[in-house]
Parts: C-alpha cells; structure tokens; sequence
C-alpha cells in the first residue's frame, strides 16, 4: 500500500459496524447496552496517518483523541478474533514504552491491515535509524589527547583529585 493511500484512511471499513452487530448479538440480553455503544463508537472513531504519528479520536460524549508519534513505537500486534476474520478484519495495537501492558493505540476495521503494519514498521525504523545515524551532542566535550605523555599526566590528575575528594568525604563522615 502507498504511502498517499495510507494517508488517505481517515475512518473505519463498514464490516465493522457488522462485526460489532455480531458481538452483540451473540451477547444476549446485554445487546441492547453494548450495541449502541459500539454504534457510537463505529460512527465517531477517526483515523489520521501523517508525517509526524497517528491520531485516533472517538467518542460522543466522552471524546478520547490519541496522537503518537512513530518514534515512540515499540511494538505492533495484530489480533484477529473469529469474526474479525470471517469479515476481513483485524485490531492493529500499537504499544510504546508507557509502562501499562495495554495497548497505546488500537485501529480497528482496517481490510488492509498487514499493508498498514508493514508502514508503521517502516516508519518506526526510519525514525530509529534516523536517531542512530546522527549521534546526539555531548553534554561534556571530550578534550582529544595528543601525545602518549599527556594521559599518564591526566590520570595522574584525576587521582589526585580523587584521593583529596576522599579525604574530604573522611573528615566530614568523622564530624558527624
């Protein structure tokens, strides 16, 4: 899948709204709470794929809007449930290092579910790789040694500073 088509997915394929029918459906009684909460849910959920992430809103009354970035992926899942297959179907969960086992981002309702992984991959790569290539500015710069005989010089230095420091560090630790 293009990068342009990708871009262009801004709200949930129809099977869907059927698969959801079927969940509550096969829920019984509880089908007159869960389906018009998933309707809601199927008629407010929003995608939007650009440059910089991914944002997904929903929500009627509750609205719920996510932006990620892509450098803040860390893992993608595709989960398919029985009837999710038989539609078509998959959940894309995308997870960061948040700290919460849950999924930062679930898409769901998407035909071309493996096409839109393999971009999230591609994209989460090409942003590690992008860090990785251009080394980040040392806080501290590093002074480059010239001679063999400057590096005894300094070692000797920092031992030096490093004894007086413990000596120090004695004389308060016998004071108090």
């Amino acid at each position: 899948m293009s990068k342009e088509k990708n871009f262009a997915i801004e709200r949930p394929h129809v099977n869907l709204l059927k698969c959801y029918f079927v969940i509550s459906l096969l829920s019984g009684p509880f089908f007159f709470i869960l389906f018009p909460y998933l309707f809601c849910k199927y008629h407010t959920l929003r995608y939007k794929f650009d440059e910089e992430g991914i944002t997904v809103a929903m929500g009627l009354l509750f609205r719920r809007e996510v932006h990620l970035t892509y450098s803040r992926i860390q893992d993608i899942h595709i989960i398919s449930g029985v009837i999710q297959r038989w539609l078509g179907l998959s959940e894309i969960q995308i997870q960061t290092a948040a700290g919460s086992a849950a999924a930062e981002i679930t898409i769901e309702g998407i035909l071309e579910y493996e096409e839109l992984r393999d971009f999230f991959y591609a994209r989460m790569r090409g942003f590690q790789n992008a860090l990785t290539q251009s080394p980040a500015p040392s806080a501290h710069p590093v002074s480059e040694v010239s001679s063999n005989e400057t590096v005894p010089q300094l070692l000797a230095e920092i031992l030096s500073e490093m004894k007086a420091s413990r000596e120090a560090l004695e004389k308060i630790n016998l004071k108090g």
